[in-house]
């Protein structure tokens, strides 16, 4: 079955740098659309970026110019390098993957999701 896997979160001062991980397993890597979702504690899930299989991109206003999102597709790998980071950058971060013909940041587009991985800004 489908497996996603995140690592690579942490705590950091603000102004540093993590690169988020997720490994897929148990489907013909790459979908359509892969994305990383986070949810800070007492707020809804939101869309960080998404990748699709063609590699086009998009992020999130709150993000631009400070998170890359990118993937490996010979390790099956997806990568979220997370620079500049805030302090209201903290939360949990989720990667998920869709296989339709649909790619946003819209948390019902994606049926597949990993457990998250927390990331913790510091001031």
């Amino acid at each position: 079955q489908v497996q996603l896997v995140e690592s690579g979160g942490g705590s950091v001062q603000a102004g540093g740098s993590l690169r988020l991980s997720c490994a897929a397993s148990g489907y013909t890597y790459p979908s359509f659309c892969m994305a990383w979702f986070r949810q800070a504690s007492g707020k809804e899930r939101e869309g960080v970026a998404y990748i699709t299989r063609y590699g086009t991109t998009r992020y999130a206003d709150s993000v631009k110019g400070r998170f890359t999102i990118s993937q490996d597709n010979a390790k099956n790998t997806l990568y979220l390098q997370m620079n500049s980071l805030k302090p209201e950058d903290t939360a949990m971060y989720y990667c998920a993957t869709a296989s339709g013909t649909i790619c946003n940041m819209v948390p019902q587009t994606f049926p597949y999701w990993g457990q998250g991985t927390q990331v913790t800004v510091s001031s």
